[in-house]
């Protein structure tokens, strides 16, 4: 009777495994698709391809670039006076091709790229998959944002063009499988696939730029640069922009624009040709642990108020110099870079609401958003009246010629004899890059360094000699 019994109790168990086994696969089916991924890797990555490639263009460009002549510190060398006499050419032109990718955005031929892949471009070509090529008139150039890296073309065609469907960059998290795909060295339709390694990567480039980049292990070239990175549902949740190579070459480590900020910005491109920012008027520095443990705040994070900009929305909303913003319309902010972010892409003339601890204490504080173009004008006469100096940003020229990369650096356009940089030796010209190490990477970043230093301390500047193209160390004494 017992082996009857365990008998009929085999007949209902299997129907209920197999139930539960089928009920199990729809639900992960359906959580797969919440979390935007799919369970088959193996065809995930062959579908996102086959979808994506016709919307991803190979890009050539021209650049013509000046250059210092490399023989200049031995212009005195009797044997060169010997062939060039007195004459010996200061600087002379130079023609460079680059690769990079891009993505069709809509049909009308909107192409989102890196500013590096062409914004110095004196001749650009786009390549489509299926072989069609434009050049000359049928390019233009509809919009340059260096301080994210981004940059949009747009071709002109008869007929719709395939385009690329923009993710949530915001919704991927770390371990997720994504997919690249680009032409590096120049290798049409290459798709590689990772993970995000990381989220909100800062201080890979230019510290002045807006960065939040998305980490990948997935293979990004010289050439990927301006292509998608992809979750498995083929959607773009970034644009490779940049490697940590020391060989040059793909060391595991790549990062992208996120696609919610790469969106914006190329919103803006199209529709007015620039990227109008917000901004507060305030100079801001990461909270560290050793500045909360002075200021005896618990915890690290947040942006340290430096200094505030007099007449600045901030001033006028009654910000101070030591407060630390710890949230902005109720985010949290992590550091100065996150703030930073927040304020560019929020509306101009909008209210928002500010979370600063002062004196140990929580506050509200409600400001009004300003545009950056006013903060460039309140810039130049703040430095100008504490620090003797205007400045502006460098071009890409000057950064190619002078061999400075992507750290940055800003070349002086005015200089009092009498402040603290004219006593020093600078002259009109001049180039500033660094200031006690730290990079400096345009007119807003240098502000914010000096104020954040002190009053009558001397500082070491990194500079280069605009007449000699020498760069060396000059002490500088604040006022």
């Amino acid at each position: 009777m017992m082996q009857d019994a365990r008998c009929r109790s085999h007949l209902y168990l299997g129907p209920l495994i197999m139930f539960g086994a089928v009920f199990f696969a729809f639900v992960l089916l359906q959580y797969s698709e919440v979390l935007g991924q799919t369970p088959d890797l193996s065809t995930a990555i062959q579908t996102v391809a086959k979808n994506t490639i016709p919307a991803v263009v190979h890009i050539e460009v021209t650049e013509r670039q000046e250059v210092s002549n490399p023989l200049l510190p031995f212009e005195n060398d009797p044997f060169l006076r010997r062939f060039f006499g007195k004459n010996l050419p200061r600087k002379f032109q130079r023609e460079v091709r680059g690769l990079g990718t891009g993505i069709i955005m809509d049909s009308e031929g909107h192409i989102l790229t890196n500013y590096h892949v062409v914004g110095g471009a004196t001749k650009t070509e786009v390549t489509l998959a299926d072989g069609r090529r434009f050049t000359g008139k049928s390019i233009k150039l509809i919009g340059t944002d260096p301080k994210t890296d981004l940059a949009v073309i747009k071709i002109e065609d008869k007929v719709p063009l395939p385009y690329v469907k923009m993710g949530d960059s915001d919704k991927m998290e770390v371990g997720q499988w994504v997919v690249a795909i680009g032409h590096p060295r120049g290798l049409d339709e290459t798709v590689t696939q990772g993970i995000i390694s990381a989220k909100h990567r800062r201080g890979i480039s230019d510290p002045s730029s807006y960065q939040d980049y998305l980490q990948t292990d997935a293979a990004i070239n010289p050439g990927n640069s301006g292509g998608p990175l992809l979750n498995l549902n083929g959607e773009v949740i970034g644009i490779n922009a940049a490697i940590l190579s020391e060989s040059g070459g793909f060391e595991g480590l790549g990062f992208a624009v996120p696609s919610n900020m790469a969106r914006h910005i190329a919103e803006e491109l199209i529709a007015n040709g620039k990227v109008t920012r917000g901004w507060l008027g305030i100079s801001i520095q990461d909270l560290t642990p050793d500045l909360a443990e002075s200021m005896k705040i618990s915890g690290a994070k947040g942006a340290l108020v430096a200094d505030v900009i007099k007449g600045s929305p901030a001033d006028e909303a009654g910000i101070k110099q030591g407060d630390v913003v710890v949230a902005f319309q109720n985010k949290p902010i992590e550091d100065a870079s996150s703030l930073q972010n927040s304020v560019s892409i929020a509306a101009i003339g909008s209210t928002v609401d500010l979370t600063v601890l002062r004196n140990g204490s929580k506050q509200n504080v409600k400001v009004k958003i300003g545009n950056m173009e006013e903060e460039q004008e309140m810039l130049a006469a703040s430095l100008k009246k504490q620090f003797g100096i205007v400045v502006r940003s460098l071009t890409p020229q000057e950064t190619e010629q002078y061999g400075i990369g992507s750290q940055g650096g800003v070349a002086i356009t005015e200089v009092d004899s009498k402040g603290p940089f004219g006593k020093a030796g600078f002259e009109k010209g001049d180039l500033i890059l660094q200031v006690e190490s730290q990079p400096v990477g345009g007119p807003d970043s240098l502000f914010t360094i000096l104020s954040a230093i002190g009053h009558h301390k001397k500082v070491t500047v990194a500079a280069v000699d605009q007449k000699t193209g020498q760069s060396g160390s000059v002490e500088v004494t604040l006022p």
